[in-house]
């Protein structure tokens, strides 16, 4: 287990019982480090690897390069957590007690291309042997007068003040191949725990940068984490100052956390921070659908529609590789498909609930949200069309079917995944509803199978997919202009409600041309 090893890493480092490491860090005040050279404090006896993963050589050339220029350098944030966890991440990050200026000439002295990346914030890109990796130096943060970058940044003597800084215990660690781990806030505890805790006062990590509010939500959901109780309090009270952050970058975290599969989970446990991300989703809370067929509210539904997509993903009921992430469109029509609920709503004389037109006006108020956040043209078409589907009602019949993969159908479209995440979002909204509906579930699996037959055996259900074309027609004697539209329509109509094979001589028949 990731708890297991993190122990035995702290036990195999410091020679004691795993946890030991923790109260030893503590303990160290940072005056001890701030030197300039190796720390003498906060530090486990070194090792060439963390928990059995190796540092990448390029890496090792980087880190070498600027100590034998003589600036202290430690591997820090996500590296260091992923390899605590057992899950090695690719991305390599290095803070430095050089400047930035200092940084690359050391590393361009040692032959080491570099880009200069992030200069304002004391940040360069190292480019060894085809591998990015990022060299920042030691820095204080000043006030943050946006709510998300601070005012000033100032140089730090010792790599402790640099972590003082970090967002999250998990990211606060540092390591060295020499000097071992340096852990000051029990990072390696929390991740035993599996707990995400802001380093410090939760309040002010946050007021310093509202963004980090929405990482903090998207470590816990991809590391499958609970959250530090005073961390989650914070969330809920600094909600509002989500405001200030650019609604791309908050369009790019909702992104991560919808990726993660556990969305769900998201709004149910951080329901502020979820409506000041997507304000719109702030009246469906405690909206009562007064319907027989619904067992929670309209926001408690989204949520549990979420948690089921992210599970079907898991499952993969599509064949694909169950290691890939989820949809993005299928994540995101989960999210918004029934966002216009609360602007449908009607109550008939006997009290019972209806939403007339909300698939529709969902998808209008999706396309509006998503452009607003910035994700990408192709993911908002395809989204908008699962929601303005969703609702759909359908049969396991062979016209019935064939209708819908046309509604599906157009240029640059997937029509049989999107009639995959079709099916997706239908099963995981009636699992989201009352159990009196979940019978529906068998029959929504065999209209994919039926899908699944028709589209391996070529049915046609657009144009495209017509086994005649305009070509065809014109070589039987039709004249170039409207009528050739109006033939293929008829074709296809014949197609689709089974009066013709599709084939190219019986279609021709068929339209009787002569």
């Amino acid at each position: 287990m990731v708890s297991d090893s993190i122990g035995a890493v702290h036990a195999a480092a410091c020679g004691g019982a795993p946890g030991a490491v923790s109260d030893a860090a503590h303990s160290v005040p940072c005056d001890a480090a701030c030197s300039g050279t190796a720390p003498s404090g906060p530090v486990c006896v070194g090792a060439p690897a963390l928990n059995g993963t190796e540092l990448s050589e390029p890496a090792s050339k980087v880190l070498r390069a600027l100590e034998g220029a003589g600036y202290e350098a430690w591997i820090v944030g996500g590296w260091v957590r992923d390899a605590m966890r057992g899950a090695p991440s690719h991305d390599v990050d290095i803070c430095c007690a050089g400047g930035w200026q200092e940084n690359e000439r050391a590393l361009e002295t040692a032959g080491i291309r570099v880009i200069e990346s992030g200069t304002r914030f004391g940040g360069i890109t190292a480019v060894c042997e085809g591998e990015r990796i990022e060299v920042t130096t030691y820095r204080v943060d000043g006030f943050y007068t946006d709510g998300r970058h601070p005012e000033q940044i100032t140089s730090a003597s010792c790599v402790e003040d640099d972590l003082a800084r970090r967002d999250f215990t998990v990211n606060a660690m540092a390591w060295h191949p020499e000097r071992g781990l340096l852990d000051l806030y029990d990072g390696a505890g929390d991740l035993e725990r599996g707990v995400i805790r802001a380093v410090g006062e939760p309040r002010r990590r946050f007021e310093e940068d509202a963004l980090r509010m929405l990482r903090a939500v998207r470590f816990a959901c991809r590391l499958d984490f609970a959250m530090d109780p005073a961390t989650a309090c914070a969330l809920a009270a600094c909600a509002p100052l989500l405001d200030a952050v650019a609604r791309e970058r908050v369009g790019w975290e909702l992104d991560g956390i919808l990726a993660t599969g556990h969305g769900g989970d998201a709004l149910i446990r951080y329901p502020e921070l979820m409506c000041a991300a997507i304000p719109e989703l702030a009246p469906c809370r405690g909206f009562d659908q007064h319907s027989r067929y619904h067992a929670f509210d309209v926001y408690d539904h989204i949520a549990r529609v979420l948690t089921v997509a992210g599970e079907l993903a898991a499952a993969r009921i599509d064949g694909g590789d169950p290691s890939r992430p989820p949809s993005p469109s299928l994540m995101w029509a989960a999210l918004l498909h029934d966002i216009a609920k609360p602007d449908c709503f009607t109550l008939d004389e006997r009290g019972n609930g209806h939403f007339y037109g909300h698939p529709e006006l969902g998808a209008r108020k999706a396309e509006a949200i998503m452009r607003r956040l910035a994700c990408p043209t192709e993911l908002i078409r395809d989204a908008c069309l699962i929601i303005r589907y969703h609702d759909l009602p359908l049969r396991a019949e062979r016209t019935d079917l064939l209708k819908m993969l046309g509604l599906l159908s157009g240029e640059g479209l997937d029509t049989a995944r999107l009639a995959n995440e079709l099916f997706d979002i239908k099963r995981a909204d009636t699992l989201g509803k009352a159990p009196s509906c979940f019978y529906y579930v068998e029959e929504i699996e065999r209209m994919r199978e039926m899908v699944r037959e028709l589209l391996a055996n070529h049915e046609a259900y657009d144009l495209q997919s017509l086994a005649l074309g305009g070509r065809d027609l014109i070589a039987a004697g039709v004249k170039p202009g409207p009528r050739i539209g109006e033939l293929l329509k008829r074709a296809l109509s014949g197609v689709v409600d089974g009066v013709v094979a599709n084939d190219r001589a019986d279609l021709l028949a068929f339209l009787k041309l002569d």
